[in-house]
Protein backbone atom coordinates (compact mmCIF):
# COMPACT_ATOMS: atom_id res chain seq x y z
CA UNK A 1 0.00 0.00 0.00
CA UNK A 2 1.12 3.63 -0.50
CA UNK A 3 2.84 5.57 2.23
CA UNK A 4 0.75 7.42 4.80
CA UNK A 5 -0.56 10.47 2.95
CA UNK A 6 -0.33 12.91 5.85
CA UNK A 7 3.32 12.28 6.58
CA UNK A 8 4.42 11.80 2.97
CA UNK A 9 2.73 14.94 1.61
CA UNK A 10 4.54 17.09 4.18
CA UNK A 11 7.91 16.05 2.82
CA UNK A 12 7.22 18.38 -0.12
CA UNK A 13 10.13 16.79 -1.97
CA UNK A 14 10.01 16.50 -5.78
CA UNK A 15 10.79 12.96 -6.93
CA UNK A 16 11.23 12.81 -10.72
CA UNK A 17 12.36 9.53 -12.21
CA UNK A 18 14.93 9.73 -15.00
CA UNK A 19 14.66 6.19 -16.32
CA UNK A 20 15.99 5.32 -19.75
CA UNK A 21 13.42 5.59 -22.52
CA UNK A 22 13.69 3.03 -25.31
CA UNK A 23 11.58 1.85 -28.19
CA UNK A 24 10.22 -0.90 -25.96
CA UNK A 25 9.36 1.36 -23.01
CA UNK A 26 5.72 0.86 -21.92
CA UNK A 27 3.14 3.08 -23.57
CA UNK A 28 -0.56 3.03 -24.31
CA UNK A 29 -1.92 2.09 -27.71
CA UNK A 30 -5.05 1.33 -29.72
CA UNK A 31 -5.47 -2.01 -27.97
CA UNK A 32 -5.97 -0.27 -24.61
CA UNK A 33 -9.30 0.73 -23.09
CA UNK A 34 -7.87 4.13 -22.15
CA UNK A 35 -7.24 4.89 -25.83
CA UNK A 36 -10.74 3.68 -26.57
CA UNK A 37 -12.55 5.82 -24.01
CA UNK A 38 -10.39 8.69 -22.70
CA UNK A 39 -10.66 10.82 -25.84
CA UNK A 40 -14.38 10.19 -26.36
CA UNK A 41 -16.25 13.50 -26.50
CA UNK A 42 -18.65 12.23 -23.86
CA UNK A 43 -15.77 12.58 -21.45
CA UNK A 44 -16.64 16.29 -21.37
CA UNK A 45 -19.63 15.36 -19.22
CA UNK A 46 -17.11 14.56 -16.48
CA UNK A 47 -15.05 17.74 -16.76
CA UNK A 48 -16.26 19.18 -13.44
CA UNK A 49 -15.73 15.87 -11.64
CA UNK A 50 -12.17 15.74 -12.97
CA UNK A 51 -11.19 19.31 -12.19
CA UNK A 52 -13.18 19.42 -8.99
CA UNK A 53 -11.95 16.30 -7.26
CA UNK A 54 -8.39 17.29 -8.11
CA UNK A 55 -8.65 20.68 -6.44
CA UNK A 56 -10.56 19.66 -3.31
CA UNK A 57 -7.28 18.43 -1.81
CA UNK A 58 -5.78 21.36 0.08
CA UNK A 59 -2.24 21.20 -1.30
CA UNK A 60 -3.31 20.93 -4.91
CA UNK A 61 -5.97 23.60 -4.58
CA UNK A 62 -3.38 25.93 -3.04
CA UNK A 63 -0.88 25.15 -5.79
CA UNK A 64 -3.43 26.16 -8.43
CA UNK A 65 -4.27 29.30 -6.44
CA UNK A 66 -0.61 30.28 -6.08
CA UNK A 67 0.69 29.44 -9.53
CA UNK A 68 -2.20 29.37 -12.00
CA UNK A 69 -4.24 31.95 -13.88
CA UNK A 70 -7.48 30.15 -13.07
CA UNK A 71 -8.97 33.24 -11.42
CA UNK A 72 -8.27 35.47 -14.42
CA UNK A 73 -8.38 33.03 -17.36
CA UNK A 74 -10.19 29.83 -16.39
CA UNK A 75 -10.93 28.63 -19.92
CA UNK A 76 -7.46 29.57 -21.13
CA UNK A 77 -5.87 27.47 -18.40
CA UNK A 78 -8.00 24.48 -19.40
CA UNK A 79 -6.99 24.87 -23.06
CA UNK A 80 -3.30 25.02 -22.14
CA UNK A 81 -3.23 22.13 -19.65
CA UNK A 82 -5.57 19.68 -21.38
CA UNK A 83 -3.77 19.04 -24.71
CA UNK A 84 -0.36 18.03 -23.24
CA UNK A 85 -2.04 15.42 -21.04
CA UNK A 86 -4.08 14.18 -24.00
CA UNK A 87 -0.88 13.93 -26.05
CA UNK A 88 0.71 11.85 -23.29
CA UNK A 89 -1.83 9.18 -24.22
CA UNK A 90 -2.31 9.68 -27.95
CA UNK A 91 0.84 11.18 -29.49
CA UNK A 92 3.61 9.31 -31.28
CA UNK A 93 6.02 10.42 -28.55
CA UNK A 94 4.08 9.96 -25.28
CA UNK A 95 7.24 9.90 -23.15
CA UNK A 96 8.21 13.36 -24.40
CA UNK A 97 4.80 14.74 -23.59
CA UNK A 98 4.69 12.98 -20.23
CA UNK A 99 8.02 14.53 -19.25
CA UNK A 100 6.80 17.88 -20.57
CA UNK A 101 3.76 17.73 -18.29
CA UNK A 102 6.02 16.75 -15.38
CA UNK A 103 8.45 19.59 -16.03
CA UNK A 104 5.62 22.13 -16.06
CA UNK A 105 5.33 21.33 -12.35
CA UNK A 106 8.97 21.70 -11.32
CA UNK A 107 8.66 25.30 -10.00
CA UNK A 108 5.28 24.76 -8.32
CA UNK A 109 5.76 24.85 -4.56
CA UNK A 110 4.58 26.82 -1.54
CA UNK A 111 2.84 26.50 1.81
CA UNK A 112 -0.69 25.75 3.00
CA UNK A 113 -2.70 27.23 5.85
CA UNK A 114 -0.90 25.38 8.66
CA UNK A 115 2.49 26.50 7.36
CA UNK A 116 3.51 23.11 5.98
CA UNK A 117 5.08 22.99 2.54
CA UNK A 118 3.88 21.44 -0.69
CA UNK A 119 5.57 20.62 -3.99
CA UNK A 120 3.68 19.60 -7.14
CA UNK A 121 6.19 16.80 -7.85
CA UNK A 122 5.80 15.26 -4.43
CA UNK A 123 4.57 11.77 -5.43
CA UNK A 124 1.48 11.89 -3.22
CA UNK A 125 0.29 15.13 -4.81
CA UNK A 126 1.23 14.23 -8.38
CA UNK A 127 -0.35 10.79 -8.18
CA UNK A 128 -3.61 12.24 -6.84
CA UNK A 129 -3.83 14.51 -9.86
CA UNK A 130 -3.27 11.50 -12.12
CA UNK A 131 -5.80 9.41 -10.20
CA UNK A 132 -8.55 11.89 -11.08
CA UNK A 133 -7.93 11.17 -14.78
CA UNK A 134 -8.10 7.41 -14.23
CA UNK A 135 -11.32 7.95 -12.32
CA UNK A 136 -12.68 10.06 -15.17
CA UNK A 137 -12.18 7.24 -17.67
CA UNK A 138 -13.76 4.72 -15.31
CA UNK A 139 -16.67 6.91 -14.22
CA UNK A 140 -17.65 8.51 -17.53
CA UNK A 141 -17.44 5.24 -19.45
CA UNK A 142 -19.48 3.29 -16.89
CA UNK A 143 -22.03 6.08 -16.43
CA UNK A 144 -22.57 7.56 -19.90
CA UNK A 145 -21.23 5.05 -22.46
CA UNK A 146 -21.78 1.49 -21.25
CA UNK A 147 -21.47 -0.53 -18.07
CA UNK A 148 -17.97 -1.87 -17.58
CA UNK A 149 -17.28 -5.34 -16.26
CA UNK A 150 -15.10 -5.73 -13.20
CA UNK A 151 -12.36 -7.12 -15.43
CA UNK A 152 -12.49 -4.03 -17.64
CA UNK A 153 -12.24 -1.73 -14.63
CA UNK A 154 -9.19 -3.65 -13.48
CA UNK A 155 -7.74 -3.34 -16.97
CA UNK A 156 -8.25 0.44 -17.05
CA UNK A 157 -6.59 0.76 -13.65
CA UNK A 158 -3.62 -1.34 -14.82
CA UNK A 159 -3.34 0.76 -17.98
CA UNK A 160 -3.44 3.83 -15.73
CA UNK A 161 -0.21 2.59 -14.13
CA UNK A 162 1.43 2.59 -17.57
CA UNK A 163 0.04 6.08 -18.16
CA UNK A 164 1.50 7.31 -14.88
CA UNK A 165 4.95 5.92 -15.75
CA UNK A 166 5.02 8.17 -18.82
CA UNK A 167 5.29 11.21 -16.53
CA UNK A 168 8.52 10.09 -14.90
CA UNK A 169 7.54 10.71 -11.26
CA UNK A 170 8.01 8.26 -8.38
CA UNK A 171 5.14 5.79 -8.09
CA UNK A 172 5.63 5.15 -4.36
CA UNK A 173 2.10 6.38 -3.59
CA UNK A 174 0.37 4.43 -6.34
CA UNK A 175 -2.03 1.66 -5.28
CA UNK A 176 -0.99 -1.70 -6.70
CA UNK A 177 -4.40 -3.24 -7.34
CA UNK A 178 -7.78 -1.97 -8.45
CA UNK A 179 -9.22 -2.85 -5.04
CA UNK A 180 -6.50 -0.78 -3.37
CA UNK A 181 -7.31 2.06 -5.77
CA UNK A 182 -10.97 2.04 -4.70
CA UNK A 183 -9.91 2.18 -1.05
CA UNK A 184 -7.42 4.96 -1.80
CA UNK A 185 -10.06 6.93 -3.72
CA UNK A 186 -12.51 6.78 -0.83
CA UNK A 187 -9.86 7.87 1.66
CA UNK A 188 -8.97 10.85 -0.53
CA UNK A 189 -12.63 11.88 -0.89
CA UNK A 190 -12.80 12.04 2.89
CA UNK A 191 -9.95 14.60 2.83
CA UNK A 192 -11.84 17.11 0.72
CA UNK A 193 -11.88 20.71 1.94
CA UNK A 194 -13.48 23.85 0.44
CA UNK A 195 -10.34 25.30 -1.12
CA UNK A 196 -10.56 28.79 -2.57
CA UNK A 197 -9.81 27.30 -5.98
CA UNK A 198 -12.70 24.86 -5.98
CA UNK A 199 -15.16 27.35 -4.51
CA UNK A 200 -14.29 29.75 -7.31
CA UNK A 201 -14.38 27.04 -9.98
CA UNK A 202 -17.90 25.97 -8.97
CA UNK A 203 -19.29 29.47 -8.57
CA UNK A 204 -21.04 29.26 -11.94
CA UNK A 205 -23.11 26.35 -10.58
CA UNK A 206 -24.35 28.21 -7.51
CA UNK A 207 -24.80 31.61 -9.17
CA UNK A 208 -25.67 30.55 -12.70
CA UNK A 209 -23.64 30.77 -15.90
CA UNK A 210 -22.53 34.38 -16.48
CA UNK A 211 -24.04 35.91 -19.60
CA UNK A 212 -22.51 37.90 -22.45
CA UNK A 213 -22.19 41.61 -21.71
CA UNK A 214 -24.42 42.56 -24.62
CA UNK A 215 -27.39 40.59 -23.32
CA UNK A 216 -29.42 42.32 -20.55
CA UNK A 217 -29.38 40.42 -17.26
CA UNK A 218 -33.19 39.79 -17.17
CA UNK A 219 -33.09 38.37 -20.70
CA UNK A 220 -30.09 36.18 -19.89
CA UNK A 221 -31.83 34.76 -16.82
CA UNK A 222 -34.58 33.47 -19.08
CA UNK A 223 -32.27 32.26 -21.85
CA UNK A 224 -29.87 30.53 -19.47
CA UNK A 225 -32.50 28.76 -17.37
CA UNK A 226 -32.33 25.46 -19.33
CA UNK A 227 -28.52 25.50 -19.28
CA UNK A 228 -28.39 26.14 -15.55
CA UNK A 229 -30.95 23.40 -14.93
CA UNK A 230 -28.80 20.99 -16.95
CA UNK A 231 -25.67 21.95 -15.01
CA UNK A 232 -27.36 21.65 -11.62
CA UNK A 233 -28.68 18.21 -12.47
CA UNK A 234 -26.21 16.53 -14.82
CA UNK A 235 -22.93 18.25 -13.96
CA UNK A 236 -23.58 18.20 -10.21
CA UNK A 237 -24.84 14.64 -10.55
CA UNK A 238 -21.39 13.47 -11.62
CA UNK A 239 -19.75 14.82 -8.46
CA UNK A 240 -18.97 12.72 -5.38
CA UNK A 241 -21.14 13.60 -2.35
CA UNK A 242 -18.06 14.88 -0.51
CA UNK A 243 -17.45 17.45 -3.23
CA UNK A 244 -21.06 18.59 -3.30
CA UNK A 245 -20.83 19.13 0.44
CA UNK A 246 -17.62 21.18 0.51
CA UNK A 247 -18.80 23.24 -2.47
CA UNK A 248 -22.27 23.79 -0.96
CA UNK A 249 -24.03 22.39 -4.04
CA UNK A 250 -27.70 21.53 -3.62
CA UNK A 251 -28.69 17.89 -4.21
CA UNK A 252 -31.63 15.67 -3.32
CA UNK A 253 -33.24 12.36 -4.24
CA UNK A 254 -35.38 13.98 -6.93
CA UNK A 255 -32.30 15.32 -8.72
CA UNK A 256 -30.57 11.99 -8.26
CA UNK A 257 -33.43 10.19 -10.04
CA UNK A 258 -33.32 12.70 -12.90
CA UNK A 259 -29.58 12.26 -13.22
CA UNK A 260 -29.83 8.48 -13.28
CA UNK A 261 -32.50 8.65 -15.99
CA UNK A 262 -30.28 10.95 -18.06
CA UNK A 263 -27.29 8.62 -17.66
CA UNK A 264 -29.36 5.54 -18.54
CA UNK A 265 -30.64 7.31 -21.67
CA UNK A 266 -27.07 8.06 -22.77
CA UNK A 267 -26.10 4.41 -22.31
CA UNK A 268 -29.12 3.25 -24.31
CA UNK A 269 -28.28 5.49 -27.28
CA UNK A 270 -24.61 4.47 -27.29
CA UNK A 271 -25.08 2.22 -30.37
CA UNK A 272 -26.43 5.26 -32.24
CA UNK A 273 -23.74 7.64 -30.97
CA UNK A 274 -21.00 5.30 -32.12
CA UNK A 275 -22.29 5.58 -35.68
CA UNK A 276 -21.25 9.22 -35.76
CA UNK A 277 -18.24 10.15 -37.89
CA UNK A 278 -15.00 9.46 -36.05
CA UNK A 279 -14.17 13.17 -36.01
CA UNK A 280 -17.43 13.88 -34.17
CA UNK A 281 -16.97 11.07 -31.66
CA UNK A 282 -13.44 11.84 -30.50
CA UNK A 283 -11.54 14.91 -29.40
CA UNK A 284 -8.99 16.09 -32.00
CA UNK A 285 -5.89 14.46 -30.44
CA UNK A 286 -7.63 11.10 -30.14
CA UNK A 287 -9.15 11.36 -33.61
CA UNK A 288 -5.74 12.02 -35.18
CA UNK A 289 -4.24 9.09 -33.27
CA UNK A 290 -6.88 6.64 -34.50
CA UNK A 291 -6.37 7.90 -38.06
CA UNK A 292 -2.60 7.56 -37.69
CA UNK A 293 -2.77 3.89 -36.65
CA UNK A 294 -5.44 3.07 -39.22
CA UNK A 295 -7.95 1.68 -36.73
CA UNK A 296 -11.64 2.55 -36.55
CA UNK A 297 -12.69 2.04 -32.90
CA UNK A 298 -16.40 2.56 -33.50
CA UNK A 299 -17.23 -1.12 -34.10
CA UNK A 300 -15.57 -1.89 -30.77
CA UNK A 301 -17.46 0.65 -28.67
CA UNK A 302 -20.43 -1.52 -27.70
CA UNK A 303 -18.79 -4.82 -26.85
CA UNK A 304 -16.46 -5.74 -23.98
CA UNK A 305 -12.83 -6.09 -25.01
CA UNK A 306 -9.74 -7.44 -23.33
CA UNK A 307 -6.86 -5.47 -24.85
CA UNK A 308 -3.74 -4.68 -22.88
CA UNK A 309 -1.53 -1.64 -22.85
CA UNK A 310 1.62 -2.21 -24.83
Amino acid sequence: MPLDFDSAIREAVPMPVDDEITATSPRLGPDSLIWKYYGDVRGLLGFQRLAGTENCIEQLGKAVEDHSVIFSDTLGRARRSGPPIMKTVYSEDPHHWGRTVRDFHKPIKGTVADGSRYHALNPELFYWAHATFVDQVLYVTDTFIRRLSHEEKVQIFEEGKTWYRLYGVSDRSQPQTYEEFLEYWQQMLDRFVPTRTIRYATGYIRKGVPGPRRIPAPVWRVLSAPLNAFIRTVVVGTLPPQMREVCNLDWDTKKERRFQRFAAFFRRVNPLVTRLPLRALYLPWAYEAWRRVGVDPRPLMNAPTTGLAR
